[in-house]
């Protein structure tokens, strides 16, 4: 398996995370990169396995120190991925998945790193919104401005080598699956 950085961005309520669960089951020499974020815990995370949180400060440091990769202020809260973790996996040979917002995706491929893109989406913006008021821990404000940062983040899908609709969660894990064995291999 060839060295490959992959990046997967989606907005709220896409199922982004379900699929790169999955991914990462049938790939386990796939590394998932741990991403560093200022937002509160949730609900069954774990400090240094769902993410490395931090504070403001902590962050904002790191990041004019040149450690982050890319970094992103979304709903609020900044995220950021390592870059000394992404070139260490790399440069042993192991392929690194990035599960990262639009702005940071952007950043990576804009900055020029080689890396496949996968954009996912839900199969339309009635369909996120139900997604979203399905999952019972956002208030409305929240759910409007996830919403309002769809359309935008969506908009963007263009600038990704690979679009997956999940529509039907099987099938649009089988098209990632799909997506990632041929990259691979190349």
């Amino acid at each position: 398996m060839a060295a490959k950085l992959f990046i997967v961005s989606a907005p709220s309520g896409a199922g982004k995370t379900t699929l790169v669960k999955e991914l990462l089951k049938r790939f386990p020499d796939l590394v998932y990169s741990i991403s560093h974020t200022t937002r509160t815990p949730r609900q069954g995370e774990v400090h240094g396995k769902d993410y490395f949180f931090t504070d403001t400060a902590q962050f904002m440091e790191m990041v004019e120190s040149g450690q982050m990769l890319e970094w992103a202020q979304v709903h609020g809260n900044c995220y950021g991925t390592s870059a000394l973790f992404v070139q260490e996996r790399l440069a042993a040979g192991q392929s690194v998945l990035l599960d990262i917002d639009v702005q940071g995706g952007r950043q990576i491929m804009d900055f020029g790193l080689d890396s496949v893109s996968i954009f996912i989406m839900a199969p339309s913006l009635d369909v996120l919104e139900q997604r979203l008021r399905g999952r019972g821990t956002d208030a409305e404000e929240v759910i409007r401005m996830r919403l309002k940062n769809a359309k935008y983040e969506i908009a963007q899908k263009s600038f990704y080598t690979h679009v997956v609709v999940n529509d039907v969660l099987d099938e649009a894990v089988a098209e990632l699956l799909a997506i990632v064995e041929q990259e691979t291999a190349n």
